[in-house]
């Protein structure tokens, strides 16, 4: 069975399931990356890894890969396209081939976007046509299944999926040990935009300080809201609580996620997954979340594997850190907890044996189904979903 990946580059995000897919199929999985690794990511602490890896053509190097690259969308069994043109897949959606579409939510700034033609007439064209053909959906964000209805696109064809970073095997003793703190450690990580909310975890420690909590925050990453959040952190007068560390490579972001007890991740509904909800996890972090964020409805379950807070709703939010800082027992349960739900099903090991497994089913004329999990199907939820 070939199957073709097309994206936009290669990155740590997506490397994991590459890996397993090029390990499970050999030459018959080729990674497209249709643009070079963007040079904002690159200072994030992103690799390039264009020419790192037997399975990955680069069709934008040259006009003979780029023809390779064409061809591998007319001659594939199956095919994955993500963020990538559209021209790849317009000669085999034509012949009906199995085509995979894998993407977040095209609703992040709200579903009433649908009433504009500009958003209507496009999604008609590129999605509803196909809705008896074998065109499905790989569901980047638990809420990209609810905005594609509203064009009837993908009806129980549209399926959980996401991305899987890297999951580390730990023993899990030697892991909640590093999280022994004398004083708690509350972590926040990612670029300092405000779709991402890091202001919320500065009014949060200021919260804590007025109750007379015992905490100490890191905030690694920067972005256009790095100076009014230092100048928020002297405003409330945190500088003994709050430390802003910059941008750092994923492993050392690692490190850090081993060693905190709580990891707060604020975004709203313009982040479309969230992979560092995937490290906090596998890292054993106890994590209270935004219900928007694309990955928390599929990753999290209230009070089991971690805390779901009201997207916003800032009360929410401390009352989900306090009842942590309050009860280690409990986070460290959550911890451990959020740990098995990556190690055990959502890593790319479990999600590549599940989705190929799909692509055969497929192949036969029948659809695989999966109660829960990776590959199973991707339920309707609305906004207004917290837990």
């Amino acid at each position: 069975m070939k199957v073709t990946f097309y994206s936009n580059f290669l990155s740590h995000h997506q490397l994991p399931f590459c890996n397993e897919m090029y390990e499970k199929l050999g030459k018959d999985f080729k990674f497209v990356a249709t643009e070079p690794i963007h040079e904002e990511r690159l200072e994030l602490g992103y690799e390039d890894m264009s020419e790192k890896y037997p399975f990955s053509l680069n069709a934008y190097t040259n006009e003979e890969s780029y023809d390779k690259a064409l061809q591998l969308g007319e001659d594939s069994e199956i095919v994955i396209i993500g963020s990538a043109p559209a021209i790849f897949t317009n000669k085999r959606l034509k012949q009906n081939k199995i085509t995979f579409r894998y993407s977040e939510r095209i609703f992040k700034r709200g579903r009433y976007r649908i009433i504009s033609p500009r958003s209507f007439i496009p999604l008609v064209r590129d999605h509803t046509r196909y809705m008896n053909k074998n065109v499905y959906m790989l569901c980047a964000s638990a809420y990209t299944a609810a905005d594609f209805k509203l064009v009837r696109a993908y009806k129980k064809k549209a399926f959980k999926w996401g991305y899987f970073p890297e999951v580390k095997q730990h023993d899990l003793k030697i892991l909640m040990e590093k999280k022994k703190n004398i004083v708690p450690k509350i972590l926040w990580v990612g670029r300092l935009l405000e779709l991402k909310h890091p202001e919320q975890a500065v009014k949060i420690a200021a919260m804590l300080k007025a109750s007379d909590y015992s905490f100490h925050m890191d905030i690694i990453g920067s972005g256009e809201m790095e100076n009014e959040l230092k100048e928020m952190i002297k405003k409330y007068e945190l500088t003994s609580h709050i430390e802003v560390l910059g941008n750092m490579k994923p492993e050392q972001v690692r490190i850090h996620m081993e060693k905190a007890n709580i990891y707060l991740f604020t975004s709203d509904f313009n982040e479309g997954w969230g992979a560092v909800l995937n490290e906090a996890m596998n890292s054993g972090c106890a994590v209270v979340a935004s219900h928007a964020i694309g990955s928390v409805p599929f990753l999290l379950e209230q009070n089991k594997n971690g805390l779901i807070y009201k997207n916003g709703d800032l009360n929410h939010l401390y009352k989900c850190v306090t009842s942590l800082l309050d009860n280690s027992y409990f986070a460290e349960k959550l911890g451990t907890e959020a740990y098995n739900t990556l190690y055990e099903t959502w890593n790319a090991r479990f999600a590549t044996t599940r989705l190929i497994a799909l692509f055969e089913s497929l192949l036969d004329g029948v659809q695989l189904e999966y109660e829960q999990g990776p590959c199973s199907q991707s339920e309707i939820i609305s906004h207004k979903y917290i837990y």
